[in-house]
């Protein structure tokens, strides 16, 4: 297994592309009941398959996420070979990213000199979806381009 196993409420979520994924492997309703009863490494191996099947197309389409902390956000764009990471630390008292409040405040104050802006770029050191995963698995988030692309022309507005 590459990844990870989907949670039941991801797989409930999923179901009819399960049961597509079930019929194309040639496993129906009553074969999967039978398996479910009497062939448990069979099942676990299935919803192994699919969970890495579903977490490669995820992966696979994602271009941005974001990883939010008390007094920092960390942005990836997640490139072709490698992910552009823009980190943004305030260092400012009683501040918590996590919070709206907080981070309207961050949003109306930019330029606040308790704000400072990293950017940085590396290429995968492993395949790119096992490091994205590695992203997800440690809090980040899937997102879309906006926050990223708004902190870059903070950091750099010319380009």
């Amino acid at each position: 297994m590459k990844y990870r196993l989907l949670s039941k409420e991801q797989f409930e979520e999923l179901h009819k592309e399960f049961s597509t994924f079930l019929a194309a492997q040639g496993i129906d309703k009553n074969a999967w009941g039978k398996a479910k009863e009497n062939q448990p490494k069979k099942v676990i191996s299935q919803l192994e398959k699919f969970s890495d099947l579903v977490w490669d197309d995820v992966l696979k389409k994602t271009a941005y996420l974001e990883h939010y902390s008390t007094d920092s956000l960390n942005l990836f764009y997640c490139k072709k070979d490698s992910v552009e990471r823009l980190v943004v630390r305030v260092e400012k008292g009683g501040i918590n990213l996590q919070n709206k409040e907080d981070f309207d405040w961050f949003i109306d104050n930019s330029n606040n000199p308790s704000i400072h802006y990293f950017r940085g770029e590396k290429p995968y050191a492993t395949s790119r979806n096992e490091e994205l995963f590695k992203l997800i698995e440690q809090g980040a988030l899937l997102a879309n381009s906006n926050l990223f692309e708004a902190v870059k022309q903070l950091i750099n507005p010319i380009n």
